[in-house]
């Protein structure tokens, strides 16, 4: 089947993946990888962005986010995984951009400011940190890619990457570098099991990790409507985290669920206890598959290694066409 075009996207080896990143992005993954020519990489060098004080986790990191997708159905034989930091072509287009990008367009990203704000308890005002825009760009454009799935806010980044290829083109009086488009994806947003955004920092996540039994525990302790006090007290599903899940985990009994909790018909462990058994329904296959990945190391680690020569060949060969227009390949 012929393929509709190139997709990239990535995610920053951080910790544990939680239901977020499964609904947010990774179960999107899995379907494009069908219809499109996919590169899904481990954003290393970003989470250096944020995190570069603390790096001992991050090789434990890489292996269970592989594993993560892995069990999440991502299949080798569709897609092509590979790690950022191994393809060393990275980071010298980041540098080539990096000499002919305005600095202007860097600090009036909006995720800037965000992030500064919401980060004060790191040091962030750092080179690496600021040029984040200019490597996201670097990583879409080394792959020519035609897609980039994001949210809505992400679009500054796809639209800063669209305007540096634009420059670069018209800088070296070139057709390297297309403009990508962005493929909107309607992420299905799920609150922390406080309330909160769901969160590693917060410690308020279901991971792709947790076992059946784990899940239940942890969707046991959710925080439900703080105004119902009985279990004959009328609810207010609209205010409920647990609702929210029902609204993804429990497509065929949401209405029943939602006039029962207004009407007091249902308490919020009977109603907890029925969103238990779905989420752990929906996962445990993921859980399973995980587990008898984690026995296979080595092959994983040959999936990469054909996933970073693939990367390689790309790389390499875009590299050649921006040194040959730049005029720097004298040797």
């Amino acid at each position: 089947m012929d393929k509709k075009g190139t997709i990239l996207s990535g995610m920053r080896p951080t910790g544990a993946l939680h239901l977020g990143n499964y609904f947010g992005a990774l179960e999107n993954w899995v379907k494009l990888q069908n219809d499109y020519n996919c590169f899904f990489f481990v954003a290393d060098y970003h989470a250096l962005t944020t995190g570069y004080e603390n790096t001992d986790d991050y090789k434990d990191n890489i292996t269970s986010l592989l594993v993560d997708w892995l069990a999440a159905g991502l299949d080798p034989e569709k897609c092509t995984f590979f790690i950022q930091s191994s393809i060393k072509e990275h980071a010298e287009l980041h540098l080539l951009f990096s000499m002919n990008l305005p600095l202007s367009w860097l600090y009036r990203c909006p995720t800037y400011k965000d992030q500064l704000s919401q980060m004060k308890d790191k040091n962030i005002t750092t080179y690496g940190f600021l040029g984040y825009p200019c490597l996201m760009a670097t990583d879409i454009l080394m792959y020519k890619a035609d897609f980039v799935p994001v949210g809505e806010d992400q679009l500054p980044h796809i639209e800063m990457t669209r305007e540096i290829a634009r420059r670069f083109n018209y800088l070296y009086n070139s057709e390297v570098f297309p403009e990508p488009q962005p493929l909107l994806t309607k992420a299905k947003v799920l609150p922390g099991l406080d309330g909160r955004k769901m969160s590693k920092s917060y410690n308020n996540t279901i991971a792709l990790s947790d076992s059946p039994d784990v899940i239940r525990k942890k969707v046991m302790s959710m925080v439900t409507d703080p105004a119902r006090i009985h279990k004959t007290d009328p609810g207010h599903p609209e205010v409920c985290s647990v609702f929210s899940y029902h609204k993804l985990f429990s497509e065929d009994q949401v209405a029943e669920i939602e006039h029962d909790c207004r009407n007091g018909e249902i308490g919020c462990v009977a109603c907890k206890k029925i969103l238990a058994e779905n989420i752990a329904k929906l996962m445990t296959p993921i859980y399973e598959k995980r587990q008898e990945w984690l026995k296979r190391t080595d092959d994983i680690k040959d999936i990469i290694m054909e996933g970073n020569k693939k990367a390689r060949m790309k790389a390499e060969e875009t590299m050649a066409e921006v040194r040959r227009v730049m005029k720097i390949d004298w040797i």
